[in-house]
Formats: structure tokens, C-alpha cells, sequence
């Protein structure tokens, strides 16, 4: 079966980056308003539902300066709105629905967007799972350090851990994140925690088993304190680039979840 190429796929730009983006201008004479003018309406109506979704506006409606041709090869500077996919699929909301072309684009844009969601959501996914198998080999890896340090047992490596956390969530031990995140005591915090969260304690745990053997550090408290040493710096990274704090951050579904979804998606057959 042949792809037809639809006319907002043809009106389509693409950069260098992969990026997509479509002017208002060519999307007006697809959805046939002869008059500009009536067409801005729509995308201020757009706008508005774009503010309403809790979106950056900015982020989805890109004024800019075009030059067009005015007739004897004359050309005039006019304000074109670039729009993302998203702001298309508001844009084609607000349009004039008795078109057939206006109805044709609400479907084509319904489903692309709910296409690029299932993606966002899969890739999530698949990050959550891949830290977090890679964050259970270095929290044994951190054991291990720990444990060549003194820390050795599990209630002092309990404490050890909870040193580390307290760096990282500006003084909150593992109680104070389990009320936090509204966890049970059955639960694990780790298998709660968005892909952002898990890197940020993937870091954590990283760096603080390399600073304990580099130093070659030794004792229960110096242990402690290096960890939450560690923690508090990643904490300082992330404040430095204008990131989320951790324990701001929501808990997620748990990734065991996700785990035994892909363990069935291997056992299935492959037609």
C-alpha cells in the first residue's frame, strides 16, 4: 500500500536538527481562507487553548518575517507564525469545521499527535528501564565500596544510604521522600521514580563509589559524609542548569510494572 502524502505533509518544513514546524500562511491557503486576516483569529483562538493546556505558547507559535512576492517581482516583509504539530492540531480545532478540508485535518492531526504521545510515553519507557537496571548494578557496586570503608552492616549501610538521599533532596532521609512521593513502606522509591529522578540518583551512586575508592576513605562517618557530600553537589548541578528538584519531581507508576510488560513482550511469539 502507497503512503499518500496529505497537504499538511506537503506544507511541512523540516530543519537540520529534525525538527518540524508549519507556516501559518501556507496553512491558511491549504484550509482555503482566501483572507489572511480571517485566518489570524483562528490562530489567536489556538493560542488561547494552547495557554489554557498549561503549554509555553512561545513554544509551539513562532512569529516570524517572511518575504513574499507581491507581483512584477516585488517582494514585501510579512509576519508568518511558524507552528509546531501541536499548535496545527489547535489551529485545526478552531478552524471553520463546515470546510471538508478543516475536517480531513482534524483527523490527520488527531492521530499524528496522539502518535507522537504513545512515542514520548514508549521512550520513558524504555529510559526508566534501562537506568534503573543500571542503578541496581552500582547501588551494588556502592555496597561494595561501602563496605571496604566499614560500612557493613545493613543497618549502618541504611544510614549510609540515607546520607546520600539527604544530599540530593536538600535534607530529606528516605521517611521524609516515601511521605513525600505518598509511598507505601512496601514500596521502593527507586521503582517510583521518572527517568530525570533515576539519572540524577544514578550520578549520585556513581560518584560517590569513585569518590570513596579514589580516597581511599575509611570510617562509618567519613562513608556518611562523602556520600552526602556527593549528593549534595549533584543537587547543586541540577539547581545550577535550572532543573527540578528530585523531591519535586511526582512518582510514577512502578517500574517493576513496566518489567513484567516487557518480559511478556519477549515470551510472545513473532508472526
Amino acid at each position: 500500500m502507497s503512503h499518500q502524502i496529505t497537504p499538511f505533509e506537503s506544507i511541512r518544513h523540516t530543519n537540520q536538527t529534525g525538527n518540524e514546524s508549519w507556516s501559518s500562511r501556507d496553512f491558511a491557503k491549504v484550509l482555503d481562507y482566501a483572507d489572511y486576516r480571517n485566518f489570524q483569529s483562528v490562530i489567536e483562538a489556538a493560542r488561547t487553548a494552547c495557554f489554557n493546556s498549561g503549554q509555553r505558547v512561545e513554544d509551539h507559535f513562532v512569529e516570524v518575517t517572511d518575504m513574499i512576492e507581491v507581483g512584477k517581482g516585488a517582494r514585501r516583509a510579512v509576519k508568518t507564525v511558524m507552528m509546531s504539530r501541536y499548535a496545527c492540531y489547535l489551529v485545526i480545532q478552531n478552524a471553520d469545521p463546515s470546510k471538508e478540508i478543516v475536517a480531513q485535518g482534524q483527523t490527520y492531526f488527531a492521530i499524528q499527535t496522539r502518535r507522537q504521545e504513545l512515542s514520548d510515553a514508549e521512550i520513558e519507557e524504555q529510559r526508566r528501564l534501562a537506568i534503573r537496571s543500571e542503578l541496581r548494578t552500582h547501588n551494588t557496586q556502592l555496597a561494595d565500596a561501602a563496605k571496604d570503608a566499614g560500612v557493613i552492616e545493613p543497618r549502618d549501610y541504611a544510614i549510609f544510604q540515607n546520607h546520600g538521599y539527604m544530599g540530593l533532596y536538600g535534607g530529606l532521609g528516605a521517611k521524609d521522600i516515601y511521605r513525600r512521593k505518598g509511598l507505601k513502606k512496601s514500596e521502593q522509591i527507586l521503582d517510583h521514580m521518572g527517568s530525570t529522578e533515576l539519572a540524577a540518583n544514578l550520578f549520585r551512586a556513581t560518584q560517590a563509589e569513585e569518590k570513596l575508592r579514589r580516597e581511599k576513605i575509611t570510617g562509618k562517618d567519613k562513608a556518611n559524609k562523602a556520600h552526602r557530600d556527593v549528593g549534595a553537589k549533584v543537587r547543586q548541578t541540577i539547581k545550577e542548569l535550572g532543573g527540578t528538584m528530585p523531591e519535586e519531581l511526582p512518582s510514577v507508576e512502578s517500574v517493576k510494572k513496566l518489567e513484567a510488560k516487557a518480559r511478556k513482550a519477549l515470551k510472545k511469539p513473532q508472526s
